[in-house]
């Protein structure tokens, strides 16, 4: 798999800056597919970085139900794999840069 497949996009939330600020830990949504290693080498040479850990979670898919003039719409959201990654004391990934 390729590194620019692995990483699908950051995690930008409350949460997650407090983690990047105090711990260097940084969050992105990444394939389901993707191993911890993949993962690893494709943070590293996106933000050129050395990464301690990665630690995955996939999160399940859930049901969404909402009214409408229509009637009663049900469906699901989608399963996501959710990657967080601790960084080298001292390094930090600048995830505002793009925006």
């Amino acid at each position: 798999m390729k590194p620019s497949d692995v990483l699908i996009k950051p995690i930008l939330s409350e949460k997650a800056n407090k983690q990047s600020e105090k711990m260097n830990r940084y969050s992105f949504v990444v394939d389901k597919k993707a191993n911890k290693l993949e993962i690893k080498k494709a943070v590293e040479s996106f933000y050129g970085v050395t990464v301690n850990s990665v630690n995955t979670i996939v999160v399940p898919s859930k049901a969404k139900a909402k009214y409408t003039k229509a009637g009663f719409i049900v469906g699901r959201k989608p399963s996501k794999k959710k990657a967080i990654v601790t960084v080298a004391e001292g390094e930090t990934i600048d995830l505002y840069s793009s925006i």
